[in-house]
């Protein structure tokens, strides 16, 4: 086949506010800033592009890593690209995160694949769900996203196995396996994050990982390994599928799908099978909890957005108290604050549903993200304690704001838990609009504190808005189950900050 669509060339990568962009002008340029795409897309182009970083130039430790400008990283990641260039062909004798040798399995459609677009008997409401052409950039961004955000379920063809005697594509009755969730988006949708700088180029040096950072977080075995492109697989469980499993580079692309594009649409089948954060399996993106008797993890949530999360992924700072740990954020953040004026935390991820062995997005399902910004002057226990106390004040008062919406239908003899649900919703939503400028307020300073006393006003509004919201009070009953309902937040309003 005709070597063709280098990536390194052809613009492919959506970049906020600029459009698409190839390699070259993405490691070549200083004028870009942020990622554009969904949050899984971002997650994934960011991935792809730290799997660039760390084979170019992992610094041994933090004194390589200081030694190493934004443009350094930069210079030796174009450099590994014209000694690569024949590796990131997206068509070809050896397509770039292909697999030639899975062109036996059944071909899908493209839109099989994306968990926003109906396929097969799916009802069609909008139509943005409807699948649409895709170009040769599109279908390097689908690629990518398959590697580590795969969707378990029957779509995968798991007839066709490469590894002669491997068993795990067959299930108890000797017939072809449901394919497993891929590992960077587990039962329920993982949250994943990372450290933002001011551009591209300084957020990739802050995310990127020294040997000595991957040496002491004892995840990674076979430390940084091999990107993927370098040396491919040759089956499920062949040497080079068990050794990728032991890297970070095998977690920063995991081949969790065997793919091969076609003209008409994609084969596709399960890949590499990497153990999940239960059996040690764990992204340096993600927030893990293994104090406990089992580990637990942040989850995507729709209804719970991530800056809510902020001080769980932040624990670290807690003086060693939190229950969370992020390595991504733990070694970008310390190396954040003590070479940027402000840096910013990136959360996001996509939220499925899981119904016998199969994943897709329904009902209040959906992708989030959020960005929070952060001055390192700030950053300290200080800062950490009053920002802890913000939030879990605002979770009481939403927890107050069930109760009273509750009680409220109570005294009328009526179920009030969907309008409870609703109210809380709502209650957070208002609050989101703040939410940068209360975590800028736990700052020190009588300025500071001023700023946190408006806040809790402006957050008791919200909190009686969305009471009054779906608690009228119109009828002579209905007022008399308001009055005796309605919040009382003189505590909240009045309680001494920090």
């Amino acid at each position: 086949m005709e070597n063709r669509y280098n990536l390194i060339d052809e613009p492919w990568i959506p970049v906020a506010d600029v459009g698409r962009v190839s390699l070259a002008q993405l490691f070549g340029s200083t004028d870009y800033g942020m990622l554009g795409g969904t949050p899984v897309q971002k997650i994934a182009i960011l991935k792809f592009l730290l799997s660039i970083a760390q084979a170019a130039a992992t610094p041994e430790d933090d004194d390589g890593w200081q030694a190493m400008s934004p443009a350094d990283l930069a210079g030796s990641c174009l450099d590994y690209l014209q000694r690569r260039h024949e590796h990131f062909y997206l068509y070809g004798e050896r397509p770039i995160l292909q697999m030639p040798a899975i062109h036996k399995a059944e071909c899908k459609s493209y839109g099989t694949v994306l968990p926003e677009v109906s396929t097969g008997n799916t009802t069609v409401l909008t139509q943005s769900q409807q699948e649409s052409r895709l170009d040769d950039a599109d279908k390097a961004l689908l690629l990518l996203v398959q590697m580590g955000f795969a969707l378990g379920g029957k779509k995968t063809d798991n007839s066709v196995v490469l590894t002669p005697g491997y068993p795990g594509k067959t299930n108890e009755k000797g017939k072809p396996s449901t394919g497993k969730p891929g590992p960077s988006v587990g039962f329920l949708g993982l949250l994943h994050n990372f450290v933002l700088g001011d551009g591209l180029r300084q957020t990739l040096r802050l995310n990127l990982l020294t040997r000595q950072d991957i040496a002491d977080c004892q995840l990674y075995p076979g430390g940084v390994g091999h990107p993927p492109w370098e040396a491919m697989p040759q089956g499920e469980d062949c040497a080079t599928a068990r050794q990728h499993k032991l890297t970070l580079q095998g977690r920063l692309l995991p081949l969790s799908r065997f793919c091969l594009l076609a003209a008409d649409g994609l084969h596709y089948s399960e890949g590499i099978a990497h153990p999940d954060y239960k059996a040690g399996g764990i992204d340096p993106t993600i927030a893990i909890n293994q104090r406990g008797k089992d580990p637990k993890v942040l989850w995507v949530n729709p209804t719970r957005r991530p800056w809510r999360e902020l001080t769980a992924l932040l624990g670290f700072l807690d003086a060693g108290q939190g229950s969370f740990d992020c390595l991504q954020l733990r070694v970008a953040t310390r190396r954040a604050a003590h070479h940027c004026d402000k840096f910013a935390i990136w959360s996001g991820g996509l939220r499925v549903s899981s119904n016998a062995g199969e994943q897709y997005a329904s009902g209040t399902d959906d992708y989030v993200e959020s960005t929070i910004w952060l001055y390192s002057s700030e950053l300290g226990s200080r800062w950490f304690a009053r920002l802890r106390q913000e939030l879990d004040s605002l979770s009481e008062l939403s927890g107050q704001l069930y109760g009273c919406v509750m009680g409220y239908y109570k005294a009328q003899l009526v179920d009030g838990k969907p309008l409870a649900e609703q109210a809380t919703a709502l209650y957070w939503q208002l609050c989101e609009r703040d939410a940068q400028q209360m975590i800028e307020s736990c700052g020190d300073g009588d300025a500071n504190k001023q700023g946190r006393q408006q806040l809790r006003r402006r957050f008791a509004g919200n909190l009686h808005l969305a009471f009054d919201r779906q608690c009228p009070n119109q009828t002579a009953r209905q007022l008399d189950a308001w009055a005796k309902s309605r919040p009382n937040l003189n505590k909240y309003l009045y309680e001494e900050t920090r």
